[in-house]
């Protein structure tokens, strides 16, 4: 197994069990695990993609990458209420 494999296999695998926590309702979609598995995921993709220079997924998980940083720091956590 080449190391792009390694790596693509790797972060598929840790996006698949985030998406099955999820739909199990072991993780919620806010939770700071599943953000942070998609972020870790879609890194270790990107990574992939860009070692055997196929763009198309660079572009997509580097974006995915991102917006889950950003939801890491950006999200609030835990139930909403409404202060009116």
């Amino acid at each position: 197994m080449t190391l792009p494999d390694f790596l693509a296999s790797t972060g598929v695998i840790i996006l698949l069990i985030a998406f099955l926590l999820n739909m199990y309702k072991k993780l919620t979609a806010q939770s700071k695990a599943y953000t942070f598995m998609n972020f870790i995921g879609a890194v270790l993709c990107c990574t992939s993609s860009i070692l055997i220079k196929f763009y198309p997924f660079v572009v997509l998980e580097a974006i995915w990458a991102i917006f889950a940083l950003l939801s890491l720091f950006n999200v609030p956590r835990g139930t909403s209420r409404d202060k009116s």
